[in-house]
């Protein structure tokens, strides 16, 4: 007997809709740092409990450390991770999964300037902050700034890889 999805295609099935958004602190401020968050609707199969499994799963299994470590990617050749900046939109991929946003021109320029980003996979769901609806600045802050999903995320310094002219 053979099966018809494989362990991942469940594991996508459950995690539901991924999506990600891009800001930067104050740049008035000093911290003009660009940060990428990816995070889960909680609309998969098994509803957010079984998405926040798959997403704790799917990191894992990319060898992300979950928690208040940070990896430096820059260092880590190897990393199975890569954003692509281009033309005001940041582009995610991951093993069997790409997510793409809109980001702002003040973020791209950052990103530019760093040369990295900051990335966040929060394993939990986000449910209010559906793509094309306006995320307020409180919102986030509520969301990413929430230590139960900062200590429950994997949290990564990317190198931004650009198009090849």
């Amino acid at each position: 007997m053979t099966s018809t999805h494989t362990e991942s295609q469940v594991r996508r099935n459950q995690l539901g809709t991924l999506s990600a958004l891009t800001w930067i602190g104050d740049p008035e401020e000093g911290h003009d740092m660009p940060y990428l968050l990816a995070y889960s609707l909680g609309d998969g199969e098994g509803g957010h409990e079984a998405g926040e499994a798959a997403a704790r799963s799917l990191l894992e299994e990319m060898g992300l450390p979950i928690g208040d470590v940070v990896l430096d990617g820059t260092r880590t050749p190897s990393l199975p991770l890569t954003v692509l900046v281009e033309a005001e939109q940041a582009a995610l991929t991951m093993p069997g999964l790409n997510v793409q946003c809109s980001a702002p021109p003040e973020w791209v320029k950052a990103a530019d300037d760093h040369g990295q980003v900051y990335f966040l996979f929060a394993t939990r769901p986000w449910p209010e902050a559906v793509p094309g609806k306006p995320v307020t600045p409180e919102m986030l802050q509520a969301f990413a700034g929430d230590e139960a999903v900062l200590t429950s995320s994997a949290h990564v310094v990317l190198p931004v890889t650009k198009l090849r002219k």
